[in-house]
C-alpha cells in the first residue's frame, strides 16, 4: 500500500511541476499559455483578497502561481519528507483558491474536476501521512 501513495504522490508532484511549466512558458504549447493568460485576466478579477484593496497584476499572478506550482510539485515528488508536507500544504492552499475562484466565476462543474481531485489527491496523502506517523509512536 506504501507503493501506491508514493506513486500518487511522485506523480501528483509531476502533474503540478508540469502544470507550473505551462503557465510559464509558451515553449510547450503557445496556445494552452495564452489561454492561461487570458484566464487569469478573470482570476485576478475576483482575487480574494481584493476586498481588501490587493488586486495581482494578472501577468503576475500566473507567474507566481506557474513557480510555486513548479517548485511544490518537485519538492513533492522527490523532496525530503518536510519538504513534501509542505509542498502539500502549500499546494492544498493554492487548489482552494483555484476552486474558489472558479466557482465565483461561475464555471461549470467540469471546469472544476481537475483542482477538486488534486485536492482530494493532497489531503489523501495528507491523511495518510498522519495516521502513519501517529501509529508508529509508541503509546
Amino acid at each position: 500500500m506504501a507503493f501506491v501513495f508514493s506513486a500518487i504522490r511522485v506523480l501528483l508532484g509531476l502533474f503540478f511541476g508540469f502544470s507550473g511549466v505551462i503557465k510559464l512558458t509558451d515553449q510547450i504549447s503557445a496556445e494552452v499559455y495564452q489561454h492561461m493568460k487570458s484566464q487569469f485576466v478573470q482570476f485576478a478579477d475576483v482575487f480574494p483578497l481584493k476586498d481588501f484593496g490587493f488586486k495581482p497584476d494578472p501577468d503576475q499572478y500566473l507567474q507566481a502561481v506557474g513557480w510555486v506550482e513548479l517548485v511544490a510539485g518537485i519538492l513533492l515528488a522527490v523532496g525530503p519528507l518536510l519538504l513534501q508536507e509542505i509542498s502539500n500544504f502549500v499546494l492544498c492552499i493554492i487548489m482552494i483558491g483555484a476552486i474558489y475562484t472558479l466557482l465565483v466565476l461561475q464555471e461549470p462543474v467540469a471546469m472544476c474536476a481537475p483542482a477538486t481531485i488534486s485536492l482530494g489527491l493532497l489531503l489523501l496523502l495528507n491523511i495518510r501521512g498522519r495516521g502513519k506517523r501517529s501509529k508508529s509512536k509508541p503509546e
